[in-house]
C-alpha cells in the first residue's frame, strides 16, 4: 500500500518525513507532495488526484485552518476530492496551524530544537489547548526565542513528535487516528 499525502507547504512535508516512519509499518510506502500554499493546493489538487495512476494508493490531504472556518475548509477539500473521483480521500485540517501540533508537544520541540526546559511551559494556560490559538506560529517563535524556523524547525521537531495521546493538540490526535485507520494500523 502507498499513502499519498498532499500538503500545503514544505514545512508539513519535512515534518511528515520524521513522523510517518514511526507511525506506519515498513510495508506502507509514503509519498508526500508539497504545494506552494493553500491556494496552490486547492487549485492543483484535482489535477493530481485525477492523474494519479499508481495502483493501491490511498490519499490524505492536510491543510492549515488559518483564519477560515474548519468545517468549511474540510468541506471544500472533501468536495474537491469527490469531484476529482477520489471520494475516499482523507482530509485533515490542522487547527489553526501546523505549529499548533508542535505546541501540543513541547517536549518534542525541546528535543528537536535543543532548548532545555521548554517543556515545563506545556501546562501554561495558553498552551494547554494549542488548537485554540490563532497565532500558534508566532507563539512558537516567541517561546523558542526565534530559534524555530518553519522548514528547519519542522524537520527537527517531526522525528520527536510523540505518537501516543500525550500531544495536547486535538487536531494532531485526529490526524494520527485517521492515518492509522487508512493504513489499517491498530493502536
Amino acid at each position: 500500500m502507498n499513502l499519498v499525502f498532499f500538503v500545503e507547504d514544505q514545512s508539513t512535508k519535512v515534518m511528515l518525513s520524521g513522523l510517518l516512519p514511526r507511525v506506519l509499518p515498513e510495508e506502507v510506502q509514503t509519498t508526500v507532495i508539497a504545494f506552494e500554499g493553500k491556494s496552490d493546493l486547492e487549485a492543483h489538487l484535482p489535477l493530481k488526484l485525477r492523474g494519479w495512476r499508481t495502483p493501491d494508493c490511498r490519499f490524505i490531504v492536510i491543510r492549515d485552518q488559518d483564519s477560515a472556518d474548519c468545517r468549511t475548509v474540510k468541506s471544500r477539500l472533501t468536495e474537491i476530492c469527490t469531484t476529482a473521483g477520489k471520494p475516499e480521500t482523507l482530509v485533515r485540517v490542522a487547527c489553526h496551524e501546523l505549529e499548533s501540533w508542535y505546541l501540543g508537544d513541547l517536549l518534542a520541540v525541546e528535543q528537536g530544537l535543543g532548548i532545555p526546559g521548554l517543556s515545563v511551559q506545556q501546562m501554561s494556560s495558553t498552551l494547554r489547548s494549542p488548537d485554540h490559538l490563532n497565532n500558534a506560529k508566532e507563539v512558537l517563535i516567541r517561546i523558542t526565542k526565534q530559534v524555530y524556523q518553519e522548514v528547519g524547525g519542522s524537520r527537527s521537531i517531526g522525528p520527536h513528535l510523540r505518537t501516543d495521546s500525550s500531544n495536547l493538540s486535538h487536531s494532531f490526535q485526529v490526524f494520527l487516528a485517521g492515518v492509522r485507520r487508512v493504513a489499517g494500523v491498530s493502536t
